[in-house]
This record gives C-alpha cells, sequence and structure tokens, in this order.
C-alpha cells in the first residue's frame, strides 16, 4: 500500500518521450495552527496549455476547484505529499515545508532534470532546483502546484471538519482567526493543532 504522505502521483505515458522535463513546486499551509503543511510537484504539458493559472490566492475557490481536476487531468505528472503535525512540532514549519516539498518531488514517477520552487528556499534534491520569489505568479508549473496545494489542504480542513466541528476549519482553514482563537481558548487544542505555534500554547489547560 502506497504511503500516505504520498497522496497522489500520477503521469501520462506522454512523460516518458519529453526530455528535460521541468517540474513547479509550491506549498500550502506554512501559516495555519493546525493541520499538515502540503505540498505539490507539477510538470506540466507544453503542447496541451492550461489556460488560468495563477496564483491560488488570487483564485476564487471555485475557480480553484475547476484548475484542481484540470491539472490533474491535462499535466504531464503531479504528486501531493504532506508533512504532519507531528512532524511540523519536531522539526519546525520551515523545516517541515522543505520536507513536503522534497516528498512530492521524489512521488514524481518521472524525475524532472530542473525544479523550480516558490520562495527564497529549497529543499534538498538530488537534482538541480531553483528558488523564485514570486514564483506562484511568474511560473505557470508553480501556479499549478499551488492550486494543488491549496485545493487539497483546504479538503483536509473540512475534513477535520468533521473530526472537531466546535473549531471551524471549514471556515478558517487552519488559521488565527477570532472565530478559531475563541474556540482554542474554550476548548484547549486538538490533536489537529501544532504544539509548537505560540497561540496554540498559550491554549493548553
Amino acid at each position: 500500500m502506497p504511503s500516505k504522505k504520498f497522496l497522489h502521483a500520477e503521469q501520462s505515458a506522454l512523460c516518458f518521450h519529453v526530455p528535460g522535463l521541468v517540474a513547479g513546486v509550491d506549498e500550502a499551509g506554512r501559516g495555519p495552527l493546525a493541520g499538515p503543511v502540503v505540498a505539490a510537484a507539477v510538470i506540466l504539458d507544453e503542447m496541451n496549455p492550461i489556460v488560468g493559472l495563477n496564483d491560488s490566492k488570487k483564485l476564487t475557490a471555485k475557480r480553484r476547484e475547476g484548475l484542481f481536476d484540470e491539472i490533474r487531468a491535462r499535466a504531464l505528472c503531479f504528486a501531493i505529499a504532506e508533512a504532519s503535525v507531528q512532524e511540523i512540532d519536531q522539526l519546525n514549519i520551515l523545516q517541515a515545508t522543505l520536507l513536503a516539498m522534497k516528498r512530492a518531488v521524489e512521488a514524481l514517477r518521472l524525475p524532472p532534470k530542473l525544479v523550480l520552487v516558490d520562495g527564497n528556499r529549497l529543499p534538498t534534491l538530488s537534482v538541480r532546483a531553483e528558488a523564485i520569489v514570486q514564483g506562484d505568479a511568474l511560473v505557470p508549473a508553480i501556479s499549478a502546484a499551488s492550486i494543488l496545494a491549496k485545493v487539497h489542504r483546504d479538503r483536509l480542513c473540512d475534513a477535520m471538519h468533521l473530526r472537531h466541528p466546535i473549531y471551524g476549519f471549514d471556515q478558517h482553514k487552519g488559521y488565527g482567526t477570532a472565530q478559531h482563537m475563541a474556540a482554542l481558548q474554550a476548548h484547549g487544542p486538538s490533536d489537529c493543532h501544532r504544539m509548537t505555534f505560540a497561540p496554540v500554547a498559550r491554549s493548553v489547560r
């Protein structure tokens, strides 16, 4: 059975005929107080472009959902991976984010020749990688990765809400909103919360 940390990895047979593949990588969920951090890696098909790719934060939820399905159907390869709440608490959020990115790249069924990562920090990889600040708005493959990571993590938060409805994870997606902070103060943290994050630590009774 595949590891739970490698949640999706798919590719078209066309991958095997395209040299010099470039993967875009981005993450979702560094700032929230709860839930895993998610990273995605995407290799787009230059012969089958996807219209409307952009930084996931600049798209409506409905548009992200539509592009999520389109990317999965039309990209040459993609993978989505996580670093768990426990790993975030053990490693710190930056190192956990880089770990999730590394897992996403390594889960691609065809290794890329170059990996372009949103931001200014790179995971440790066995292939050439470059960090691109605001890459999610500049590089289509990174935009696609940002959409996959964001939609996947939002769905995880919806599942967390079903387990712990008192926190409202379906509304704030784990971020420290007034609603979330009030619930933390009233009920203390759940097993979904990142205990090393200061607002969560302060809520422990």
